[in-house]
């Protein structure tokens, strides 16, 4: 039996603690051995999840313990490129959190640090990893709805109360485009394997931060519109139309805590097939399969280069944005 993928995270973030710790521990493959924190009240959740984790009070102390394998980093988005390329000097491999980048030029040292250390590191783009969206890709590829013509989708939530969270401060990387327009974006590209030949954007600002996007953009065989917010109730959904027919995705990207992930086949003649996944935890499929390339080379679902790809189109999102 392999010994699991021993791993530490940088920082007792509110998103570590109630999903990727558990999810960590509940992995295949995987143990929670380590956390880096200064506050010991930050650090108890963790303690009472896992009660022989080791807490460290500095990043770089995680780093230097050589028990430590691999590090989910889950800081503010600004410091993402900088403690990516430390772990991976510390020669840990690295699940981080989206974006991963700013803008997409900065991937490319993170890909040369990938290459020159052969650690995998990858973004922490989970979604790819549920079985509703390779179910989806799948359908598409093999014909399912006819040649595919429109794409739609939409993401939204408001956090305009949250004034302090870092999604409402510029000077983190804040904004619902990074946050949460990665996912209609990413998905899109993950479904079809094509690239966007135009795009066009309209922007709302609150404080320096995007608050509101709307996306029209032309891909080489589908056109494409969605819009997401952080300022707006929470709704989210993904349709792909076809001459022949709709996929749709009732809880495409916080399937369980959004509702029930569903993928909805409509044909002619009204023809329904519904699939669910009641109990599949994306974060955890996650996990394990970082763990199954560490340990047995298997190829890894979200490559730099793929995350590199959607964060050229939110780069291009930003510089074609008409201001609201």
């Amino acid at each position: 039996m392999q010994k699991p993928v021993q791993w530490g995270i940088l920082g007792a973030s509110k998103f570590a603690r109630q999903h990727m710790a558990p999810a960590i521990q509940s992995a295949k493959g995987a143990r929670l051995a380590g956390l880096a924190t200064s506050n010991a009240a930050k650090a108890e959740p963790f303690q009472h999840l896992c009660p022989d984790i080791s807490v460290f009070d500095s990043y770089d102390a995680l780093l230097s313990d050589p028990g430590i394998e691999a590090v989910y980093i889950p800081l503010p988005n600004h410091l993402h490129v900088e403690w990516s390329l430390k772990a991976m000097d510390a020669g840990k491999h690295v699940l981080c959190e989206k974006p991963m980048t700013m803008q997409a030029s900065e991937f490319d040292q993170l890909i040369a640090k990938r290459d020159h250390t052969g650690l995998l590191a990858a973004e922490a783009y989970m979604i790819v990893h549920h079985p509703q969206w390779q179910l989806t890709r799948k359908l598409v590829a093999d014909g399912a709805i006819g040649k595919l013509v429109h794409v739609d989708g939409v993401f939204t939530y408001d956090n305009r109360l949250d004034t302090e969270n870092i999604r409402n401060r510029p000077e983190t990387g804040g904004g619902g485009l990074r946050d949460i327009g990665v996912y209609t974006i990413g998905s899109t590209r993950f479904v079809t394997g094509q690239e966007p030949v135009d795009v066009r954007s309209s922007i709302r600002w609150e404080n320096d931060v995007d608050v509101f996007t709307e996306i029209n953009a032309r891909f080489p065989d589908f056109t494409y519109h969605t819009y997401v917010s952080t300022r707006m109730h929470p709704n989210q959904a993904m349709e792909f139309h076809g001459e022949g027919g709709v996929i749709r995705l009732t809880a495409p990207f916080n399937s369980r805590v959004f509702g029930e992930a569903r993928v909805e086949l409509h044909r002619p003649g009204l023809e329904l097939q519904v699939t669910r996944f009641p109990g599949d935890d994306h974060y955890a499929l996650q996990i394990e399969a970082f763990c199954n390339s560490v340990r047995n080379g298997d190829d890894y679902p979200c490559s730099l280069e793929f995350s590199r790809g959607t964060q050229a189109m939110i780069d291009r999102v930003f510089e074609s944005a008409e201001t609201l």
